[in-house]
């Protein structure tokens, strides 16, 4: 969950939507370094860390050997199982702050949007093509479908073909379930790094954005400089 004070919640319209999708541009891959990660891991935050990416790094060779369905259950099921959620104040003393996957691991705790990037990082690894996936901003109803408050909120949706119906990876429960099937949720955009989608179209809104600013700049510089890019 975001905090009500989060910045999404303040910025109005198609001005949210474009600020969002600049500072969630381009996600780099490049030639990940998993040999450097696990030193970094191991120098910066102790062999506990270490080991904990070591065994990230052998659930991605068994990533290998299953199905994509099969991949994202276990994805899903790792970080939910690996971290809790806290609000970015109290693990970080901001108010927005975007964890690299490392960070995440060291911290074993993030919020939705740390949950999301992790699990849209490591399935890219896995060979999961980046079509199918995006980072998603829905209203999410406390209590489930028939509570009368919402939060904003951040999951990885993964569409199997580009009109399906598609399976929401969440950090607020264990079980991969299709869109159809959370009626909690409602979706006001995805994006990746092919463009962004308003409330769920198969079609992009926004093509090729430009990555400009720097709380993005700062999450990619972070995440090279951990082995990821």
């Amino acid at each position: 969950m975001l905090p009500m004070s989060h910045p999404l919640q303040r910025i109005p319209g198609l001005l949210a939507l474009v600020v969002v999708l600049m500072l969630c541009a381009v996600i780099l891959l490049a030639k990940a370094d998993l040999d450097r990660m696990e030193r970094i891991a191991l120098s910066r935050h102790g062999p506990e860390t270490a080991l904990i990416v070591g065994r990230w790094r052998d659930m991605l060779k068994e990533l290998a050997a299953l199905d994509e369905r099969q991949k994202i259950e276990r994805v899903n099921g790792y970080f939910n199982q690996l971290a809790r959620w806290r609000q970015d104040i109290d693990i970080w003393q901001q108010h927005d702050y975007w964890a690299t996957p490392l960070e995440l691991m060291a911290k074993r705790e993030g919020d939705c949007e740390d949950f999301s990037i992790a699990k849209y990082m490591t399935l890219l690894l896995a060979g999961v093509d980046v079509h199918k996936m995006r980072i998603t901003y829905v209203k999410a109803r406390l209590g489930g479908n028939y509570g009368n408050v919402t939060q904003a909120h951040m999951v990885l949706a993964y569409y199997p073909t580009p009109n399906a119906d598609p399976l929401i990876l969440d950090n607020m429960i264990s079980e991969v379930r299709p869109a159809s099937q959370r009626e909690d949720l409602n979706p006001v955009f995805g994006f990746n790094s092919e463009g962004l989608w308003v409330s769920g179209g198969s079609a992009p809104a926004i093509n090729n954005p430009a990555a400009r600013l720097s709380r993005w700049r700062d999450l990619l510089r972070r995440m090279t400089a951990d082995g990821l890019g």
